[in-house]
């Protein structure tokens, strides 16, 4: 009776048997084509092309090079009076100083190196630089000495002054720090430093009320308090008599740096202030042979300042000339005056305007010169250029302004003179700053 199912069955076994061989063939073609791939890449790699043993590696370039694509791009700027642009550091350029021979600019950033820069390359499209590291921190300002065969830095991180010399070699130089590193004696943030051009001593300022004068072997000379309640500036003249300050009150205090006929250190005396300004004073600035001084103020004005005085008899300094600079109203700004005082730089934000200071008037300006905000300006020592520095870059400008003072002053000179081999200097001079002007598309007809 139960014959009749065994058809049903058998047809259910082979069913059952073909599902399984299709699904074992599957399984064994799968298997055949790792096999191959296998064959076909080295020993060792991974299915996705990578080395077991460097896989991970790989997962952190990959990371490595995320973060390489999100660094901000080198800010671009362009102008018909841009000069050059230094480019080598890869930090942020805190502080510049051009050397007392004007053959070098220093300049310290966050990326822990001091890079010295040559400025006879500075019109060329190459632009060398020679590098020192900062061992385990970094610069925020740098100055050289007055003989150009060292400098100092003020350590970031270390609160301190270390001095690097410089030794000349074939190839360049060679920067080797001292020993020891200047005591820690300031108790706030150090807002600038300096070494008098004779070489008899050292300044360095704080944002308190209180400056230091060092011996150059880190013996504190002299601490004087400015009575100021901060302070925005401070800088030895470069006579290297003086040394000034500016900050919250509306002036600026000048002391004199007293040494004896021996070089011995005496004292520092109150020698004047520049008085005029209404509000808290920003910036200021010598001129080459300090016979001017410049300032700019919360008030919106700058003033050139006359300070060849004889201030042992009370005799008190000059105002030459008062200008408008809104900006400084607004926000703090930076003051560069040209070695001869005919032109002033101005920065505010991440501009800067130049004025001439014969006429009070605004010559040029250079807008967004760069990505964040400048923290240097200074001329260099022949006052062909102006030097800048913001994010990673220093710019130079050429001086027009400078030259077109030239220009005015020479044809004064020319009315006045009598002497013919004194007119033909002035007229080689004139002509000079003529063709300057006429190169740069910034002759005036």
């Amino acid at each position: 009776m139960e014959l009749p199912l065994v058809p049903e069955l058998m047809g259910l076994s082979l069913l059952l048997g073909l599902l399984a061989l299709m699904a074992t063939a599957a399984v064994a073609r799968g298997w055949l084509r790792t096999e191959r791939s296998s064959c076909d890449r080295p020993a060792g790699q991974k299915a996705n092309g990578l080395p077991l043993n460097k896989s991970l590696g790989s997962k952190k370039q990959k990371q490595n090079q995320r973060i390489r694509k999100e660094k901000p791009q080198q800010h671009n700027f362009t102008h018909r009076l841009l000069a050059a642009a230094l480019k080598s550091h890869s930090g942020n350029i805190s502080c510049m100083d051009f050397s007392s021979n004007g053959k070098y600019l220093a300049t310290c950033a966050d990326d822990r190196t001091v890079r010295i820069w040559s400025t006879k390359d500075f019109l060329q499209r190459e632009h060398r630089s020679m590098r020192a590291n900062v061992e385990l921190d970094h610069a925020t300002l740098v100055r050289f000495s007055p003989d150009c065969r060292a400098f100092i830095v003020w350590l970031a991180n270390g609160d301190t002054l270390r001095v690097f010399k410089m030794t000349k070699r074939e190839d360049g130089y060679t920067f080797t720090a001292t020993p020891e590193d200047f005591p820690k004696k300031h108790k706030a943030p150090v807002i600038n430093i300096g070494i008098a051009g004779t070489g008899k001593f050292i300044m360095t300022a704080s944002s308190d009320t209180t400056i230091l004068i060092w011996s150059l072997k880190g013996q504190v000379l002299s601490t004087i308090n400015t009575n100021q309640m901060n302070t925005t500036h401070a800088a030895i003249s470069p006579c290297s008599r003086f040394v000034a300050s500016c900050g919250f009150t509306p002036d600026v205090k000048v002391w004199e740096v007293c040494f004896g006929k021996k070089g011995d250190f005496q004292e520092v005396a109150r020698a004047f202030e520049l008085k005029g300004h209404s509000a808290a004073v920003h910036f200021f600035a010598f001129s080459k042979d300090s016979r001017r001084m410049a300032s700019v103020s919360k008030d919106g004005t700058w003033k050139l300042w006359d300070t060849d005085v004889e201030y042992k008899k009370q005799q008190d300094p000059y105002l030459l000339r008062t200008g408008r600079c809104e900006e400084a109203g607004t926000m703090p700004c930076r003051l560069a005056l040209s070695p001869d005082a005919h032109v002033l730089a101005l920065a505010s934000g991440n501009s800067i305007r130049l004025y001439n200071t014969r006429r009070g008037e605004k010559e040029e300006c250079f807008e967004q010169v760069f990505g964040e905000c400048i923290t240097d300006l200074s001329f260099d020592i022949t006052g062909r250029f102006l030097a800048s520095c913001g994010d990673r870059a220093v710019r130079l400008f050429h001086n027009t302004p400078g030259h077109r003072a030239m220009v005015e002053e020479m044809q004064g000179q020319l009315k006045r003179a009598s002497n013919e081999s004194n007119r033909q200097w002035l007229q080689q001079q004139l002509t000079q700053a003529q063709e300057a002007l006429k190169s740069l598309g910034a002759l005036k007809k």
